[in-house]
């Protein structure tokens, strides 16, 4: 394997095409195909399937984790050395322009994102040596971009580390179930609540908090609404489309101002979230490391930093 057959891999896996990967590498598509090819005959195995978008094949994931690894090392180590504009091939022009700010690329759930991680974003405003390259989804589902090779570090529920990866315990989010009063009075008789027909807003189909508090006919019956953004989602329920599970730090004084009430008979959920990240001697994931766990301090008030976690096997 190759430096300029890894780029190429991680340029197509990014940006989904031959055509952009040729773009992002100042090379033609045929070449980039040809490192592809030379790759995966090195490999002895498939590692891009073709599509729209493509992407990364099992075998192709692994590699591609590998590749980014290499890039990040490498960028430290120019870094390091110094490395500025110099006198060499068009290749050797080529990777120094890459590693002139270092991708980090961070799986992160929308609900962080809208609450706690923001304090990231202010500090990682600072680094003049990086970019983040977020990807949101729900906080079940972020450990597989890690798994893919997608990303460097992800804030996930899972607390088993991915292989090659180390994990930190970061706080809890509480997510409460709440309700604009008057579409509460429409469903409620007396105590009871018609959670059969009352209303519900998921940020998606993935969305399983809100399922979590109700039985398998309540689910079945009652009407959902999609909304898949974090702030958009707090914003639908305060307008009464639907009832919904948000975190209490996005709920601010809307409960005591009588915005928003608790649904009757419902339990608030509890979502464990952790930090996993590569396992790799790296001053930009210690940084990134360093400046996930201080923010997400807002999870555990008045805690200190969770110490050092497991190592995946």
């Amino acid at each position: 394997m190759q430096l300029e057959q890894l780029r190429a891999l991680v340029a197509v896996v990014d940006e989904g095409t031959f055509e952009a990967a040729a773009s992002r590498l100042r090379i033609s598509p045929s070449a980039v195909s040809q490192r592809i090819r030379a790759l995966e005959s090195s490999t002895g195995r498939v590692l891009v399937r073709r599509g729209s978008p493509c992407a990364a094949t099992e075998a192709g994931a692994l590699v591609l984790r590998s590749a980014r690894q290499v890039e990040l090392v490498m960028g430290e180590a120019a870094e390091a050395l110094g490395t500025g504009a110099t006198a060499g091939t068009a290749e050797e022009h080529e990777v120094q322009d890459t590693l002139a700010r270092t991708e980090l690329r961070v799986a992160v759930n929308a609900d962080s994102l809208a609450t706690w991680f923001p304090a990231v974003l202010r500090e990682a405003a600072a680094w003049s040596d990086a970019v983040l390259r977020l990807r949101v989804d729900d906080q079940e589902h972020t450990q597989a971009m890690l798994s893919a090779g997608e990303v460097l570090g992800a804030v996930t529920t899972a607390g088993r580390a991915v292989v090659g990866c180390t994990v930190r315990q970061l706080g809890v989010m509480r997510y409460l179930p709440v309700v604009a009063p008057g579409l509460l009075a429409a469903h409620q008789d007396g105590g009871h609540v018609d959670l059969a027909r009352m209303p519900v807003v998921q940020f998606n189909a993935k969305d399983m908090l809100q399922d979590a508090v109700r039985s398998p006919e309540q689910i079945s019956a009652a009407p959902w609404h999609e909304v898949p953004s974090s702030e958009a989602f707090a914003r639908a329920v305060r307008a009464g489309l639907g009832w919904g599970m948000l975190p209490e730090h996005q709920i601010g004084a809307s409960l005591d101002a009588g915005r928003l009430v608790r649904v009757p008979g419902l339990q608030h959920q509890n979502v464990p979230l952790h930090w996993q990240v590569w396992h790799l001697e790296s001053r930009h994931l210690s940084r990134l490391t360093a400046t996930v766990v201080e923010a997400a301090r807002a999870l555990r008030p008045g805690q200190p930093p969770a110490s050092a976690g497991v190592t995946g096997g």
